[in-house]
């Protein structure tokens, strides 16, 4: 009896190419991207992250390409940008910083609620832990790399996300629509330059709230007001605020 070619695959693990998630991805997405597809670079990365698959490494998220069909471009109103998905089982859904209802709260989501409760009130004990609800109100939850390797943070990062990611990033700034781009760690802010000269929007950076760098210069993400200072600009471009 022959073995299967791979084998089953956990619920939290990517079980297809990433070419098969590219098919489902939303119209209004696969047409602004659409010279991404056609990239060598693309082609590359694909490639590379399905030979890892067939070898057997275990690959988080499930579905990199969740937060798009979430979200449409012209209803984006605030981009998160963060470094690559968690890298423990069941952690990573595809929406950067978020994890699913159920899962252990990771130290850099600990320190976000921490954030908002200090800005905004609440007990971050009572925040889920699940951002869908950001989302859902116009917050682009988008990692600089959209996959990972088990227990290997930043194990994806070099590979070529960034055809992706930085077209993502130009297609809303081209759309002229106000936008707050919060930037957290090195990773996220190499995309700044992008965002330079443009006054409809807004760009926050700090560190990376990581427990590693929370806290630390140039820019601590502890006590950075950024979630109060989104909303405040929002407001002013008669926009609703978002509720953190």
């Amino acid at each position: 009896m022959s073995l299967p070619l791979f084998p089953e695959a956990s619920p939290s693990q990517l079980a297809e190419p990433v070419s098969a998630f590219l098919e489902r991805l939303p119209a209004a997405w696969k047409s602004a991207l659409g010279g991404v597809w056609r990239d060598p670079r693309w082609e590359s990365l694909t490639a590379r992250i399905e030979q890892r698959r067939e070898a057997g490494a275990v690959i988080y998220p499930p579905d990199p390409f969740r937060v798009f069909s979430l979200l449409p471009p012209e209803q984006v109103k605030v981009v998160i940008l963060g470094q690559d998905p968690y890298h423990g089982a069941g952690q990573a859904h595809g929406l950067s910083f978020s994890v699913p209802a159920g899962i252990a709260r990771p130290r850099s989501l600990h320190n976000i609620f921490q954030e908002i409760a200090q800005e905004f009130g609440g007990d971050p004990k009572a925040f889920s832990n699940d951002l869908t609800r950001w989302v859902e109100q116009g917050v682009l939850l988008l990692n600089t790399s959209l996959t990972v390797e088990a227990g290997q943070a930043g194990s994806h990062a070099k590979w070529g996300w960034e055809v992706l990611t930085d077209a993502v990033v130009q297609v809303l700034v081209d759309g002229g629509q106000p936008l707050v781009f919060m930037l957290w760690g090195a990773h996220a802010q190499a995309k700044r330059p992008m965002l330079e000269g443009r006054p409809q929007i807004l760009v926050l950076q700090s560190n990376h709230p990581s427990p590693l760098s929370a806290r630390r210069p140039p820019v601590p993400f502890l006590g950075s007001g950024q979630f109060l200072k989104a909303n405040e600009w929002l407001t002013q471009q008669g926009l609703t605020p978002i509720h953190w």
